[in-house]
Protein backbone atom coordinates (compact mmCIF):
# COMPACT_ATOMS: atom_id res chain seq x y z
CA UNK A 1 0.00 0.00 0.00
CA UNK A 2 1.25 3.61 -0.51
CA UNK A 3 0.82 6.22 2.04
CA UNK A 4 -0.84 4.12 4.30
CA UNK A 5 -0.97 2.44 7.73
CA UNK A 6 -4.05 0.10 8.16
CA UNK A 7 -6.51 2.60 9.54
CA UNK A 8 -5.66 5.94 8.11
CA UNK A 9 -4.50 6.13 4.20
CA UNK A 10 -4.83 8.63 1.33
CA UNK A 11 -7.35 7.97 -1.12
CA UNK A 12 -6.15 10.22 -3.81
CA UNK A 13 -4.45 13.71 -3.83
CA UNK A 14 -7.99 15.44 -2.08
CA UNK A 15 -8.77 13.31 0.44
CA UNK A 16 -7.86 11.04 3.51
CA UNK A 17 -9.46 8.63 5.33
CA UNK A 18 -9.24 8.93 9.43
CA UNK A 19 -10.52 6.80 11.84
CA UNK A 20 -14.14 7.60 12.88
CA UNK A 21 -13.71 10.66 10.68
CA UNK A 22 -14.06 8.92 7.68
CA UNK A 23 -13.17 10.66 4.75
CA UNK A 24 -12.35 14.10 5.04
CA UNK A 25 -11.47 16.61 2.36
CA UNK A 26 -7.71 18.37 2.55
CA UNK A 27 -7.24 21.41 1.15
CA UNK A 28 -3.21 21.17 0.68
CA UNK A 29 -0.23 18.90 1.34
CA UNK A 30 3.46 19.33 1.13
CA UNK A 31 4.86 18.61 -2.43
CA UNK A 32 6.79 15.48 -0.95
CA UNK A 33 3.76 13.84 -0.12
CA UNK A 34 2.17 14.77 -3.69
CA UNK A 35 5.57 13.07 -5.47
CA UNK A 36 5.09 10.05 -3.19
CA UNK A 37 1.34 9.42 -4.52
CA UNK A 38 2.24 9.98 -8.21
CA UNK A 39 4.84 7.61 -8.33
CA UNK A 40 3.45 5.31 -5.90
CA UNK A 41 6.35 4.94 -2.98
CA UNK A 42 5.36 2.62 -0.41
CA UNK A 43 5.48 4.57 2.67
CA UNK A 44 4.38 4.04 6.32
CA UNK A 45 2.33 6.83 8.26
CA UNK A 46 2.62 6.44 11.78
CA UNK A 47 0.93 8.87 14.23
CA UNK A 48 -1.70 11.03 12.71
CA UNK A 49 -2.92 14.06 14.79
CA UNK A 50 -5.29 16.47 13.62
CA UNK A 51 -5.49 20.13 14.97
CA UNK A 52 -7.52 23.20 15.68
CA UNK A 53 -6.12 26.14 15.86
CA UNK A 54 -7.25 29.45 17.46
CA UNK A 55 -8.46 31.27 14.24
CA UNK A 56 -11.01 27.91 13.74
CA UNK A 57 -8.39 26.08 11.32
CA UNK A 58 -7.87 22.46 11.17
CA UNK A 59 -4.25 21.11 10.32
CA UNK A 60 -2.92 17.36 10.13
CA UNK A 61 0.25 15.90 10.78
CA UNK A 62 1.44 12.65 9.97
CA UNK A 63 4.95 10.94 10.64
CA UNK A 64 5.90 9.01 7.91
CA UNK A 65 8.69 6.41 7.87
CA UNK A 66 10.04 4.87 4.18
CA UNK A 67 12.97 2.53 3.00
CA UNK A 68 13.48 5.34 0.12
CA UNK A 69 14.90 8.67 1.53
CA UNK A 70 12.64 11.48 1.87
CA UNK A 71 14.97 14.17 0.45
CA UNK A 72 18.37 13.82 -1.71
CA UNK A 73 21.93 14.99 0.08
CA UNK A 74 22.65 18.66 -0.79
CA UNK A 75 26.33 18.54 -3.10
CA UNK A 76 28.96 19.72 -0.79
CA UNK A 77 30.19 23.51 -1.57
CA UNK A 78 33.37 23.60 0.76
CA UNK A 79 32.28 26.59 1.94
CA UNK A 80 31.61 27.03 5.69
CA UNK A 81 29.87 30.39 7.85
CA UNK A 82 29.71 31.95 11.27
CA UNK A 83 26.34 33.87 11.89
CA UNK A 84 25.81 36.39 14.69
CA UNK A 85 22.44 36.66 15.81
CA UNK A 86 21.31 40.10 16.70
CA UNK A 87 18.65 43.21 16.96
CA UNK A 88 19.82 45.16 15.01
CA UNK A 89 20.35 42.99 12.19
CA UNK A 90 18.31 39.30 12.25
CA UNK A 91 21.82 38.07 11.79
CA UNK A 92 25.45 39.45 10.65
CA UNK A 93 27.55 36.36 8.64
CA UNK A 94 31.59 35.93 8.87
CA UNK A 95 31.57 36.39 4.91
CA UNK A 96 29.98 40.22 5.91
CA UNK A 97 26.70 39.73 4.53
CA UNK A 98 23.99 40.81 6.89
CA UNK A 99 19.78 40.15 6.91
CA UNK A 100 17.68 42.43 8.33
CA UNK A 101 15.23 42.33 11.30
CA UNK A 102 11.75 41.89 9.60
CA UNK A 103 10.21 42.59 12.67
CA UNK A 104 6.71 41.11 12.00
CA UNK A 105 5.38 41.81 15.54
CA UNK A 106 6.02 45.44 15.59
CA UNK A 107 4.72 45.98 12.19
CA UNK A 108 0.81 44.38 13.22
CA UNK A 109 1.70 45.63 16.77
CA UNK A 110 -0.93 48.97 16.70
CA UNK A 111 -3.46 46.71 14.50
CA UNK A 112 -3.13 43.77 16.61
CA UNK A 113 -3.76 46.10 20.12
CA UNK A 114 -6.66 47.85 18.64
CA UNK A 115 -7.94 44.78 18.04
CA UNK A 116 -7.37 43.03 21.96
CA UNK A 117 -8.95 46.74 22.97
CA UNK A 118 -12.76 45.98 20.92
CA UNK A 119 -12.16 42.18 22.32
CA UNK A 120 -11.84 43.43 25.72
CA UNK A 121 -14.70 45.51 25.27
CA UNK A 122 -17.28 42.80 23.77
CA UNK A 123 -16.15 40.54 26.95
CA UNK A 124 -16.73 42.90 29.14
CA UNK A 125 -20.50 43.85 27.77
CA UNK A 126 -21.04 39.80 27.41
CA UNK A 127 -20.38 39.42 31.11
CA UNK A 128 -22.56 42.48 32.45
CA UNK A 129 -25.17 41.18 29.76
CA UNK A 130 -24.98 37.73 31.63
CA UNK A 131 -23.59 36.12 28.03
CA UNK A 132 -21.93 33.07 27.73
CA UNK A 133 -18.71 33.95 25.36
CA UNK A 134 -18.97 31.08 23.55
CA UNK A 135 -22.76 32.23 22.57
CA UNK A 136 -21.76 36.28 22.02
CA UNK A 137 -21.39 36.29 18.08
CA UNK A 138 -19.98 39.44 18.23
CA UNK A 139 -17.16 38.50 21.07
CA UNK A 140 -16.87 35.47 18.86
CA UNK A 141 -15.93 37.62 15.42
CA UNK A 142 -14.06 39.27 16.93
CA UNK A 143 -12.11 36.40 18.94
CA UNK A 144 -11.39 35.48 15.48
CA UNK A 145 -10.09 38.71 14.25
CA UNK A 146 -7.31 39.11 16.96
CA UNK A 147 -6.62 35.05 16.42
CA UNK A 148 -6.09 35.19 12.42
CA UNK A 149 -3.44 38.76 13.48
CA UNK A 150 -1.59 36.47 15.43
CA UNK A 151 -1.27 33.85 12.81
CA UNK A 152 -0.52 36.27 10.48
CA UNK A 153 2.43 37.00 12.59
CA UNK A 154 3.56 33.42 13.11
CA UNK A 155 3.35 32.49 9.78
CA UNK A 156 5.20 35.71 8.15
CA UNK A 157 7.82 34.51 11.02
CA UNK A 158 7.84 30.86 9.94
CA UNK A 159 8.14 31.37 6.33
CA UNK A 160 11.62 33.65 6.61
CA UNK A 161 13.16 31.86 9.09
CA UNK A 162 12.46 28.17 6.55
CA UNK A 163 13.67 30.53 3.76
CA UNK A 164 16.88 31.64 5.41
CA UNK A 165 18.01 28.69 6.97
CA UNK A 166 17.32 26.76 3.95
CA UNK A 167 19.72 28.78 1.99
CA UNK A 168 22.55 28.86 4.54
CA UNK A 169 22.08 25.06 4.72
CA UNK A 170 22.41 24.60 0.93
CA UNK A 171 25.02 27.14 0.68
CA UNK A 172 27.57 26.22 2.73
CA UNK A 173 28.99 22.52 4.40
CA UNK A 174 29.40 24.09 7.79
CA UNK A 175 27.17 26.59 9.76
CA UNK A 176 28.00 28.02 12.89
CA UNK A 177 25.74 29.74 15.49
CA UNK A 178 26.61 30.72 19.10
CA UNK A 179 24.82 29.13 21.67
CA UNK A 180 21.34 30.65 22.93
CA UNK A 181 21.82 32.33 26.22
CA UNK A 182 18.70 34.11 25.98
CA UNK A 183 16.66 33.63 29.12
CA UNK A 184 18.49 36.52 30.78
CA UNK A 185 18.16 38.97 28.13
CA UNK A 186 14.25 37.75 29.02
CA UNK A 187 14.20 39.66 31.75
CA UNK A 188 15.03 42.91 30.51
CA UNK A 189 11.46 44.34 29.48
CA UNK A 190 13.71 46.69 26.79
CA UNK A 191 14.50 43.82 24.93
CA UNK A 192 12.06 40.73 25.77
CA UNK A 193 9.87 41.83 22.92
CA UNK A 194 12.51 42.51 20.13
CA UNK A 195 14.29 38.61 21.40
CA UNK A 196 10.65 37.25 21.38
CA UNK A 197 9.84 38.17 17.92
CA UNK A 198 12.81 37.51 15.99
CA UNK A 199 12.39 33.75 17.16
CA UNK A 200 16.04 32.80 17.31
CA UNK A 201 15.10 29.28 19.04
CA UNK A 202 13.29 28.40 16.00
CA UNK A 203 15.66 29.62 13.86
CA UNK A 204 18.63 27.90 15.15
CA UNK A 205 16.26 24.39 15.58
CA UNK A 206 15.13 24.90 11.77
CA UNK A 207 19.52 24.67 11.04
CA UNK A 208 20.45 21.56 13.11
CA UNK A 209 17.02 19.50 11.66
CA UNK A 210 18.09 20.73 7.88
CA UNK A 211 21.50 20.04 8.20
CA UNK A 212 20.79 16.83 9.65
CA UNK A 213 18.45 16.06 6.40
CA UNK A 214 20.57 16.73 4.17
CA UNK A 215 23.84 15.98 4.84
CA UNK A 216 25.25 19.07 6.24
CA UNK A 217 26.75 19.96 9.89
CA UNK A 218 25.60 22.90 11.83
CA UNK A 219 27.53 23.28 15.05
CA UNK A 220 26.76 26.22 18.41
CA UNK A 221 29.62 27.32 20.54
CA UNK A 222 30.32 28.61 23.83
CA UNK A 223 29.86 32.90 22.93
CA UNK A 224 32.36 33.42 25.83
CA UNK A 225 34.54 36.64 23.84
CA UNK A 226 33.38 36.31 20.69
CA UNK A 227 32.34 40.21 20.97
CA UNK A 228 35.51 40.92 23.24
CA UNK A 229 37.99 39.42 21.20
CA UNK A 230 39.39 40.78 18.62
CA UNK A 231 39.51 37.90 15.19
CA UNK A 232 42.78 39.87 13.82
CA UNK A 233 45.24 39.56 16.58
CA UNK A 234 43.14 37.36 19.22
CA UNK A 235 43.53 40.56 21.96
CA UNK A 236 40.22 40.45 24.32
CA UNK A 237 38.99 43.41 25.15
CA UNK A 238 37.78 44.41 29.10
CA UNK A 239 41.58 42.54 29.89
CA UNK A 240 44.62 44.04 30.59
CA UNK A 241 43.41 46.98 31.43
CA UNK A 242 41.37 48.25 28.24
CA UNK A 243 37.54 49.23 27.90
CA UNK A 244 35.27 46.93 27.63
CA UNK A 245 32.72 46.66 25.05
CA UNK A 246 29.06 47.67 25.39
CA UNK A 247 26.32 47.15 23.19
CA UNK A 248 26.47 50.50 22.37
CA UNK A 249 29.88 49.91 21.13
CA UNK A 250 29.07 49.14 17.36
CA UNK A 251 32.32 49.77 15.55
CA UNK A 252 35.75 49.43 17.61
CA UNK A 253 39.55 49.77 16.58
CA UNK A 254 41.81 46.97 18.43
CA UNK A 255 43.98 49.21 20.85
CA UNK A 256 46.83 46.51 19.87
CA UNK A 257 46.98 45.51 16.15
CA UNK A 258 44.58 48.81 15.33
CA UNK A 259 42.24 46.67 12.89
CA UNK A 260 39.01 48.41 13.01
CA UNK A 261 36.19 46.14 13.51
CA UNK A 262 32.13 46.24 12.83
CA UNK A 263 31.27 44.95 16.26
CA UNK A 264 28.71 41.84 14.51
CA UNK A 265 31.00 40.62 11.35
CA UNK A 266 34.32 40.39 14.19
CA UNK A 267 31.77 38.54 16.32
CA UNK A 268 30.60 36.35 13.19
CA UNK A 269 34.17 35.31 12.43
CA UNK A 270 35.03 34.84 15.64
CA UNK A 271 31.81 32.32 15.95
CA UNK A 272 33.23 30.53 13.10
CA UNK A 273 36.83 30.40 13.87
CA UNK A 274 35.97 28.50 17.58
CA UNK A 275 33.72 26.09 15.09
CA UNK A 276 36.28 25.31 13.03
CA UNK A 277 38.46 23.93 15.55
CA UNK A 278 35.41 22.35 17.31
CA UNK A 279 34.31 20.54 13.79
CA UNK A 280 37.95 19.54 13.25
CA UNK A 281 38.70 18.64 16.86
CA UNK A 282 36.51 14.83 16.90
CA UNK A 283 36.74 15.03 20.49
CA UNK A 284 35.52 18.39 21.05
CA UNK A 285 32.63 17.39 18.53
CA UNK A 286 31.95 14.61 20.44
CA UNK A 287 31.62 15.87 23.98
CA UNK A 288 29.27 18.81 23.01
Amino acid sequence: AYLDNGTARFIDAKHIKLPKLGIVRIAGFRKLIKERLLKQIPTRIGTVTIKKTADDQFYLSMQLGSDTAFVKELPKTQSQIGIDLNLDNFLTASNGAMVANPRFYRKTKKKLAHAQRVLSRRQRRAKKEGRNLRLAKNYQKQRLIVAKLHDKIRRQRNDFLQVLSTALIKNHDLVVAEELRNRNLLKNHALSQSISDVGWRSFLNMLAYKADLYGKEFLTIDPKYTTQRCHACGSIMGQNGYKKLTLKDREWTCPICRMPHIRDWNAAVNILEKGLSKWQNPKIKKAA
